[in-house]
């Protein structure tokens, strides 16, 4: 079982918040600061409490149930489910069904359609009945929404594997794709990071084809004939449309033709490359759901279960699934330790901590060890530029991302570390590699540089549409911005046209889009504090347009939310239920806006002095991350502790964060 920071072993409990050294510099002004200033405290000790002993933060990380059913899905067709496994993930599964009878993406929200029907067959693997009243009702609900052939492509592929659903009605995934050039379009790093693992794993296991039939059938999931039929709507049938679709039709008929010595030669292929791209941890991309689907094409192409290569990855696999209390058996998507390190380092400086304190030298210990140092897909685009960014997880040399890199540097930069040559030199190589980083347009995306081509998108091989591929995004493009305003850096070009890209992006409303957090909150929370670092004056219109936003949406309680739905409905940008993190990501922006004593500010400390828990943190069941919008959605465990301390830190120590203002002309990003 995997442990995380808030249940592994810690060291001793830490002093007071006081005694550890958080001063204030200056007297309250009044019960809304003195107020913040405890909470401040509650806070700090806190998570000051949660440190892992060899230096590192992590909570939990949770996504839909969509990956606790792959998983049973791999382990049946591999046959080594067994009743605890199965009884487990399906006591967990069946706790996180709606009142309808689906199960929804998200903390509270509607169902979907393609996590229901994978959650229904991993249920019926576990022994559940169909005529079980939960299952009755989810049965019912996916024939409202249209059934089986409704659903999302994953779902399907699945079903197809156990004889649910005809391959014949499914996207040709060619393995041949495997041997196009680096320079050709359609070629495998056009993808993002996560789709590229899934693509070659995928090509190996549309070659094989598997059907092993499962016990039972799903028909209750089917639209009777004679019923109404609510298929997903097309994609538009452009010109790219149409030749990919006659594409997929032409590959399906060559794929019996194909001599077999290319086919194998392919496949081949694709498990050389993914064997090269396995992390010392076992896994691939260091996440359950892509290692799943490795371990499933390694299987299909006849590796014994005895491989080191398969054994690393199910010990990987059984090292993330928490068991609670009651028997449930939980499936971790994936770790974040470097992430809810560094900033917890932020926030523990923000708070007051000094910067010399026991714990952020530890902190900064352990992520000094977490710096790649060897090349990895992003170096395809960038061969000669040198490592030295950081990943999300504990292992990941191969998909270091410019997000991580950005908060690393941030929090180390602020440590006062006893062997400082050895910060410096870390803190350097992350600098030089997120500058080599930057792609061609000013902006920088989260694994790969100028990853924007719109073809992928287009192939029906995913249902993701755009986020097939990584282009530049508001969100780490500013805290890549931030990063080098911090380092001196505001008047470097390289800054000043990211600079640009960021205001050209501001949308009319003046927020931002979020890509990785939900969603124009996050955005505009980011792009703000990394504006004013790098020089744009608290009086340009981008800021007050930005500040009116925050301010326009701002609930009645003093806190802000922003709905998950805000991705596919412009009604809820900006809207929803007061919560936490999202509440502390306007503040962060209307503090680097020169807002402090603004009502809107003080309105929203109030709202979370007076929410914070005995234990000196805050509830959050909501969502507000994002791995890919409108698809899957992330709870970080982590953000209820670290965000709303920043904000409280920030507000009680009336910083004024920010670079000497730049000229007009700079600002403008000229």
């Amino acid at each position: 079982m995997t442990t995380t920071a808030d249940d592994a072993s810690h060291a001793k409990d830490p002093a007071p918040a006081q005694d550890a050294g958080v001063r204030f510099p200056f007297p309250p002004s009044d019960e809304t600061e003195e107020a913040a200033r405890h909470a401040v405290l509650r806070a700090t000790d806190h998570l000051l409490a949660l440190q892992h002993t060899e230096g590192w933060w992590e909570s939990v990380f949770s996504t839909d149930v969509s990956y606790d059913a792959h998983d049973l899905f791999l382990r049946r067709l591999l046959g080594t489910l067994d009743e605890r496994v199965a009884t487990g993930s399906g006591r967990w599964i069946r706790s996180l069904q709606s009142a309808d009878g689906s199960w929804p993406l998200v903390f509270d929200g509607a169902g979907h359609l393609g996590t229901t029907i994978q959650a229904y067959v991993a249920l019926r693997l576990a022994g559940d009945r169909p005529d079980e009243e939960h299952m009755l009702r989810c049965a019912a609900w996916v024939r409202e929404q249209g059934g089986v052939p409704a659903s999302q492509l994953t779902a399907r592929v699945w079903l197809a594997m156990f004889g649910l659903w005809s391959w014949d009605d499914l996207p040709e995934i060619p393995p041949e794709i495997i041997a196009l050039p680096k320079w050709a379009p359609m070629n495998i790093y056009s993808f993002s990071a996560i789709m590229r693992l899934a693509l070659v794993s995928l090509g190996i296991i549309s070659e094989h084809r598997p059907v092993r039939p499962v016990p039972f059938g799903i028909d209750e999931l089917f639209v009777p004939s004679d019923g109404p039929v609510r298929a997903p709507a097309p994609a538009p049938a452009d010109g790219w449309e149409r030749a990919f679709r006659h594409l997929n039709t032409a590959v399906r008929a060559c794929r019996r033709g194909s001599p077999r010595a290319v086919r194998r030669t392919a496949t081949n292929a694709c498990v050389r490359w993914l064997l090269e791209h396995q992390e010392t941890d076992g896994s691939w991309g260091a996440c359950t759901p892509m290692t799943t689907w490795v371990v499933l094409a390694l299987h299909l192409q006849g590796y014994p279960s005895d491989h080191p290569a398969l054994k690393a990855a199910w010990d990987f696999l059984e090292d993330g699934a928490a068991w609670t209390e009651d028997g449930a058996r939980k499936l971790l998507t994936v770790h974040s330790p470097v992430w809810d390190t560094c900033l917890t380092t932020t926030a523990l400086l923000d708070a007051g901590l000094p910067a010399g304190h026991p714990a952020l030298v530890k902190a900064a210990d352990w992520l000094l060890t977490r710096q790649t140092d060897r090349p990895g897909d992003w170096s395809v685009r960038r061969p000669h530029l040198a490592p030295g960014g950081w990943s999300f997880q504990f292992h990941n040399q191969n998909y270091p991302d410019n997000d991580d890199t950005a908060e690393v540097v941030l929090a180390l930069r602020r440590v006062a570390h006893p062997d400082q040559a050895r910060v410096d030199d870390a803190v350097s190589r992350g600098v030089r590699w997120s500058l080599g980083m930057q792609s061609e347009d000013g902006g920088w995306g989260a694994f790969d540089a100028d990853n924007t081509s719109t073809l992928p998108g287009r192939l029906p091989f995913f249902d993701f549409g755009e986020y097939c591929v990584d282009p530049p995004t508001a969100d780490i493009t500013a805290h890549v911005v931030e990063m080098l305003a911090a380092m001196g850096m505001q008047r470097d070009p390289r800054t000043r046209r990211a600079v640009r890209w960021l205001l050209d992006r501001q949308e009319d409303s003046g927020a931002w889009y979020g890509r990785w957090g939900v969603n124009h909150v996050y955005g505009t929370g980011c792009v703000l504090p990394a504006l004013v670092a790098a020089g744009v004056p608290r009086d340009h219109p981008a800021v007050r347009r930005a500040v009116t936003w925050l301010t326009s949406v701002q609930n009645t309680d003093g806190g802000w939310g922003e709905d998950w739905r805000s991705y596919a409905d412009p009604a809820y940008l900006g809207r929803g239920p007061s919560v936490p993190s999202q509440t502390a990501w306007a503040l962060l922006a209307l503090l680097a806006a020169g807002e402090h004593d603004g009502a809107a500010v003080r309105s929203g400390v109030r709202w979370l002095t007076e929410r914070q828990t005995d234990q000196g943190t805050w509830e959050e069941p909501q969502f507000t991350g994002t791995l890919v919008p409108r698809a899957v959605a992330v709870h970080y465990g982590h953000y209820r502790h670290v965000f709303p301390l920043m904000a409280l830190g920030r507000y009680v120590r009336r910083e004024r964060p920010g670079a000497e203002a730049a000229g007009p002309e700079e600002a403008d990003g000229a």
